[in-house]
């Protein structure tokens, strides 16, 4: 349910009978501004009531020409002080999508930044990273937001973490090689293996460039995720870029209920809205497992490679030709839980990735629980529904259904072939 807000935008008379006149304050210059407009439209074709304007190219970022329009409200991003000002100074509601400032005192829809630190986190952490590190944006409040959701949900399993934090305002080439510099000389100074998170998909492949240029291995030495999932930048980099999507078509969705609501002249609850991550989405920078017990790293990679069958415990005993005692202990300590937990979690993530896929929509759960080397059907749902809080069925059905085709009813898990909870 979306959290609304009645906080003090200015009043405003609601917009007379007919079409209410809304203008998006934004230019589109990123996929994730992208997504948040196209869930706006879809909300503007389902209700109907609105004449829709847009910001040309030729204004730039700026809002201040919005004290001069003729409008009933306004989506915009809001970037400054300044901007906030001038959104509390108007006649008519705006619902801001940006988090460069801290949202606090105006109507606001955007992402749980705090939770999109802690789903980077625990991507890293259940690939077997112990050592951790943040590269970010001193500036930003979405920056300092997304280091707090990283770090606490770090030392919450005793892992470490460092980081980096720059000023993101570069106006010179100088600053720019000054920063890559800087940012090289700390990642010689991490210890290998490490994790990580940079606040940004662009911050991602500076990281990936400045490792190449030092000669350190990606995901070996240093497994790297961003945020915004961009395919310009995640797949165009040298290596695919693991990155959290944010759920933006859901935030402009949201956005434009709030607007909706507050242009009727309806109470809201909170002026804040936050909507939660999508999921991540894992590519080949964070491809590895950071595990120091060769044994155990090996049989991890041989039940990846034949999932497809139904075996246990006893499969991987005969494999390591060691007793089930000695399994349990060494996987524990190296991964925090049990051979059977292991086994059951690369089979419940397969089957996720299987029941998202539109391919599959057709495809009995009984030949689906059967590639991901489930004895039966009753076996697959009783794990699948311990894993996830839901069916396989249902699970599918929101997947599919969504206009994004996910279902964000199980954050944290990605679509990879592995899934390893922190010890």
């Amino acid at each position: 349910m979306l959290a609304m807000s009645n906080a003090n935008p200015p009043a405003a008379k609601p917009p007379p009978l007919g079409r209410a006149r809304v203008h998006i304050a934004f230019t589109q210059c990123f996929s994730f501004v992208e997504s948040a407009r196209h869930g706006i439209l879809d909300y503007a074709k389902t209700c109907g009531r609105w004449k829709l304007s847009f910001t040309p190219e030729a204004l730039g970022p700026s809002i201040a020409w919005l004290r001069h329009a003729r409008i009933d409200g306004a989506i915009a991003h809001v970037v400054s002080t300044a901007d906030k000002r001038i959104v509390n100074s108007l006649p008519f509601p705006v619902v801001n999508l940006a988090a460069l400032i801290d949202p606090k005192g105006m109507l606001s829809v955007i992402g749980n930044q705090q939770q999109i630190g802690k789903l980077a986190a625990c991507h890293l952490l259940e690939r077997g990273f112990r050592r951790l590190a943040y590269y970010g944006t001193s500036n930003m409040w979405y920056s300092r937001q997304r280091l707090i959701g990283f770090s606490e949900t770090i030392r919450q399993t005793g892992a470490t973490c460092e980081s980096h934090v720059v000023d993101s305002k570069l106006h010179m080439s100088a600053g720019w090689h000054e920063q890559h510099r800087q940012l090289e000389c700390w990642l010689r100074g991490l210890r290998l293996p490490v994790g990580v998170f940079a606040c940004t998909d662009a911050r991602a492949a500076m990281i990936v460039d400045a490792c190449e240029s030092i000669g350190l291995r990606i995901p070996e030495d240093v497994a790297v995720i961003g945020v915004d999932n961009d395919p310009s930048i995640c797949q165009l980099s040298s290596i695919s870029l693991t990155s959290i999507a944010r759920n933006d078509w859901k935030i402009g969705w949201a956005a434009a209920t709030v607007l909706d609501h507050a242009m009727a002249g309806h109470a809201l609850d909170n002026e804040l809205t936050l909507i939660e991550p999508e999921r991540v989405v894992a590519r080949k920078s964070t491809e590895t497992l950071a595990i120091d017990d060769p044994l155990v790293a090996g049989l991890v990679a041989e039940l990846r490679e034949h999932l497809n069958k139904p075996f246990g415990v006893e499969w991987l005993m005969q494999r390591s030709n060691r007793s089930r005692r000695w399994l349990e202990v060494r996987f524990h300590q190296a991964l925090g839980q049990p051979p059977l937990a292991i086994i059951n979690n690369l089979r419940v993530a397969k089957a996720c990735e299987m029941l998202r896929s539109a391919s599959n929509k057709h495809m009995a759960l009984t030949d689906i629980a059967a590639q991901c080397g489930f004895t039966d059907l009753r076996h697959f749902r009783i794990v699948f529904n311990k894993h996830t809080g839901m069916s396989p069925k249902k699970f599918q059905i929101d997947a599919t259904s969504r206009p994004s085709g996910r279902s964000d009813k199980w954050l944290g898990r990605e679509e990879f072939d592995w899934v390893i909870k922190p010890p």
